[in-house]
């Protein structure tokens, strides 16, 4: 079978947390669970490098505002990360062109990224912080979820992700219309409160 679909998948779990998708691929394939896994991702150095990064991710992720910036700083690093994971997997595989698995799994990376980027940035309007920690965790749990789940069913992992990219998009739309809109009538109630206190008595 290709590796098309795992690479997809790959790319968009990497775009949420690329440390936890090099950490759970390692560990797949140290402990013998694929042979899909290429032999530098499951290097113990590197297993010991995402293993910490991943911590860091796991807390700054669940902190308002550090998320932000946390996501700001990564970019570029989780879209790279993206690609060359999905290289390493069609290196591994064979099935398809190392340059074309980049390619789908830097792009799919970006795109979950400005996803989960924009999302937060409005989880971060709420007063409190227990909705940037549920939905960390919620993040969390669903790329181990399907990264675990592409491991036996890839073509059935990279339609759920796929969903979950579209799902993702479509509320970032949404929100973003929203914002919008409210910016705008913020702006008309201010401009008629400058014109009422400019107008005669």
């Amino acid at each position: 079978m290709s590796v098309l679909p795992l690479v997809f998948t790959s790319g968009w779990a990497s775009g949420i947390n690329a440390y936890a998708v090099v950490l759970l691929f390692g560990v797949f394939g140290a402990t013998g669970l694929t042979d899909e896994v290429p032999e530098s991702l499951q290097r113990t150095d590197v297993l010991v490098v995402v293993g910490v990064l991943f911590v860091c991710e796991a807390v700054a992720d669940k902190i308002p505002y550090v998320d932000s910036i946390w996501d700001t700083a990564h970019t570029v690093i989780r879209p790279v990360s993206g690609a060359v994971v999905a290289a390493l997997l069609a290196g591994q595989s064979g099935s398809l062109p190392e340059i074309a698995a980049g390619a789908v799994g830097g792009s799919t990376a970006l795109m979950s990224h400005l996803v989960k980027a924009g999302t937060r940035m409005a989880v971060n309007t709420s007063p409190e912080p227990f909705s940037n920690i549920a939905v960390s965790t919620a993040e969390d749990l669903g790329v181990a979820g399907i990264i675990t789940f592409a491991i036996f069913h890839p073509l059935a992992a990279a339609i759920v992700a796929g969903g979950l990219l579209l799902l993702g998009i479509v509320i970032i739309v949404f929100l973003a219309v929203k914002i919008r809109n409210f910016r705008r009538r913020k702006a008309e109630r201010r401009a008629r409160r400058r014109v009422a206190a400019t107008w005669p008595d």
